[in-house]
């Protein structure tokens, strides 16, 4: 596969961004483990990809397949953190906005002269809240 039909232009800035397809990713891959006697920069340099991008592939080649550093983590963690990461995102903001909606519930319930406190009594709810804060 040629880098240009494998790359999909991200951004339209001067100095692009390019994806790789994970089949273009693969063969340059096994290209750098099957060439142990030529170095990265050169093959990177004849498939027309920079040789900091094709040397973060072949590391996190190395470390899926368990023979990284101690601690890194493979591409399916990764992506599994990125996963979590988002979801506690979602579940701040959602927590933010119930939180935001208790306090505003609250400033206008349970407040003499409203009713409010006698109509909790109706239900058996003995205290209630006499002054806002």
């Amino acid at each position: 596969m040629v880098p240009e039909e494998a790359a999909q232009i991200v951004s339209g800035k001067s100095n692009m961004s390019k994806r790789y397809a994970a089949e273009f990713k693969r063969d340059a891959i096994a290209l750098v483990r099957s060439s142990p006697h030529r170095n990265v920069t050169e093959i990177a340099r004849e498939l027309g990809v920079s040789p900091e991008g094709l040397r973060g592939w072949a590391k996190q080649d190395r470390t899926d397949r368990g023979e990284g550093p101690a601690g890194a983590l493979t591409s399916d963690e990764r992506e599994e953190l990125r996963r979590i990461r988002r979801e506690l995102a979602e579940v701040k903001k959602a927590n933010e906005i119930l939180v935001k909606a208790a306090v505003q519930s609250t400033r206008h319930r349970n407040i003499p002269g409203d009713g409010g406190c006698d109509a909790w009594r109706g239900w058996g709810v003995r205290a209630c809240r006499t002054h806002r804060s």
